[in-house]
């Protein structure tokens, strides 16, 4: 099982539109999110401004002694709401400060940080933030006093703090649902929309499933094209008619082939009588017990060596017309280590002057199947390696078995087949070049036949190829078939 990584992009469309969708959502809401709270704490903050302005500095200046201050000698807190700060600067220093609390009193104790932050206000009247160690975060005024002094009135930022923080908390849990809510619908939309592509996917990958190389193909029915001018309907209307070239070359295809094996199955059938006669009568000319003259006698052995190949050309061709219309092959256990055992020694007999060598397992090798068709196989193989060698070549056999299926390897260390030749070696009249020559006799349909009835035998047949090695590999499954 395939694990997908989890920052890894996702593949599917589907996949892609709904995280898109949600992240365009997600961006949206948080550029509607980060400028609303920018807004509202700005708002918020220039209130704050308007305030502190408005107050032109009257409870900072109640801190000077006798001035505007109580009866008591107290600064002035009438009408200042709670947490409103006051100091007065005198030189850069501050040398009075208060808070206003709940209980109307006012002080409060500042570090020489604090101070410092309180002298570096700009005497501007515009607000400006501070941090205070013992209050926090205030927006606080500076004005310029009338003893040449500066007074510093501020307010906490601790509601428009509240405020926004609230705002926050509502927007995520609002923006959380939409997102929520989007990706599902979303989903069941998308999955909606595509589900005209899913059969446009289907309907390809069945046809990818279809044997096109050859035979008949029963091509799925036409997929409902919808709206033309929708994409999907666009992709449907292209895949149907190219379906429908595709069905209609493969139908042409199909006749044609079914008319070339016609003819090849008939003509095949037509020439074995007068092929046969011609062998007969020239078999029956060289009985003869009088004299020939040495041309007649040259011309009686040629016809009667041309009958026979051309004999053995019209059983092949016959043999592949029938393995193409799928006639049935026999159904028996064969025993392939005796088949190769023979195969090889017939060889060694015809081919005295190859090596021929021979590996077979200790256990007798079982295969189901047509014995005369097999046995076909082996020597075909081991007549295409005697014929395309030369004298000396070592040509080895040998016979394994392995789970389910047994493995016969053919290999020579001849002068190989040429790169060109390699992909179409088991094409029917595929000949080697000047490169392999060969003997007199072959029709180039040897391969031709062990690729067929391996096949039609449910097996496999491959060949490599290099200078000084060759070698034909067939698998054939041991199992009985249904």
């Amino acid at each position: 099982m395939r694990v997908r990584h989890p920052l890894r992009p996702p593949r599917s469309l589907r996949a892609r539109l709904i995280v898109g969708l949600v992240v365009l959502l997600a961006a949206a809401c948080l550029a509607v999110g980060v400028t609303t709270v920018i807004a509202l704490e700005g708002f918020l903050a220039r209130r704050l401004d308007q305030q502190l302005t408005a107050s032109g500095g009257r409870f900072a200046a109640s801190l000077e002694h006798g001035k505007n201050s109580d009866e008591d000698g107290r600064p002035d807190t009438r009408g200042q709401s709670v947490g409103t700060l006051g100091a007065r600067l005198k030189r850069g220093m501050a040398t009075e400060a208060a808070v206003v609390r709940d209980d109307g009193q006012a002080g409060i104790h500042l570090t020489p940080a604090d101070r410092r932050s309180l002298a570096g206000v700009p005497v501007d009247e515009s607000g400006h933030t501070v941090r205070l160690s013992a209050l926090g975060r205030y927006r606080v005024v500076a004005v310029a006093g009338d003893d040449e002094d500066v007074l510093v009135t501020g307010l906490p930022l601790r509601p428009v703090e509240e405020t926004v923080h609230r705002l926050e908390r509502v927007e995520a849990l609002v923006f959380g649902a939409a997102l929520l809510v989007t990706a599902v619908a979303g989903a069941l939309w998308v999955r909606v929309s595509l589900r005209p592509l899913e059969r446009v996917a289907a309907t390809a990958t069945e046809v990818t499933r279809l044997p096109l190389a050859s035979g008949q193909v029963a091509m799925p029915p036409p997929l409902p094209a919808g709206d033309p001018d929708t994409e999907v309907g666009q992709v449907a209307s292209a895949l149907n008619r190219m379906l429908g070239h595709v069905g209609d070359a493969l139908e042409r295809r199909h006749a044609s082939e079914e008319r070339l094996r016609h003819f090849a199955a008939d003509a095949s059938h037509e020439l074995r009588t007068p092929v046969a006669t011609v062998r007969a009568h020239t078999e029956l000319a060289l009985r003869h017990e009088g004299p020939l003259p040495a041309e007649v006698q040259h011309a009686l052995e040629r016809v009667q060596s041309e009958s026979q190949r051309m004999s053995g050309l019209v059983d092949d061709l016959l043999l592949l017309a029938r393995l193409d219309a799928g006639r049935p092959l026999g159904q028996e256990r064969v025993d392939l280590t005796r088949l190769v055992l023979d195969a090889v020694d017939d060889a060694r007999v015809v081919a005295q002057d190859h090596r021929w060598l021979l590996d077979l397992p200790p256990e007798p090798v079982l295969v189901e199947g047509d014995e005369h068709r097999l046995h076909q196989v082996i020597a075909n193989l081991l007549g295409n390696a005697r014929r395309h060698t030369p004298a000396g070549t070592q040509v080895a056999v040998a016979l394994t078995t392995r789970p389910g299926s047994a493995e016969l390897t053919v290999t020579d260390n001849g002068p190989g087949i040429p790169d060109a030749l390699r992909p179409d070696v088991f094409q029917r009249f595929t000949r080697g070049d000047h490169g392999r020559s060969r003997a007199a006799g072959s029709t180039g349909l040897g391969l031709a036949i062990v690729e067929a009835v391996v096949t039609a035998h449910h097996g496999d047949v491959a060949v490599t190829s290099r200078p000084g090695r060759t070698c034909f590999r067939v698998r054939l499954p041991t199992g009985s078939r249904t």
